[in-house]
């Protein structure tokens, strides 16, 4: 059975010479691959933190909106975790 997710993540761009659009690109395939259909992406741009945390004063929020079943999220979860471009990720069930 199939829902509808949105999750927010944000990528670290400090010291990264690959352009914004490429890694919201590669992290929207990486979801897909566990099996999501992505229905929407939402690029919301950089924004600065409320305090430096881990010697990083911003992040580029990302919102992807889309289609998985439940224990796709795990794995989605998993895959993100290891990838050394996301700072931070989050989610949650629509409707």
């Amino acid at each position: 059975m199939s829902r509808k997710y949105e999750g927010l993540v944000v990528i670290d761009t400090k010291g990264k010479d690959t352009p914004v659009d490429e890694l919201v690109s590669q992290i929207g395939q990486l979801i897909e691959a566990q099996g999501a259909k992505l229905d929407e992406v939402q690029n919301h741009g950089r924004k600065q933190f409320a305090y430096n945390a881990r010697q990083i004063e911003g992040g580029h929020y990302v919102t992807y909106i889309f289609d998985a079943a439940p224990e796709a999220i795990n794995k989605i979860k998993a895959s993100l975790d290891l990838d050394g471009d996301v700072y931070m990720h989050q989610y949650r069930r629509q409707g």
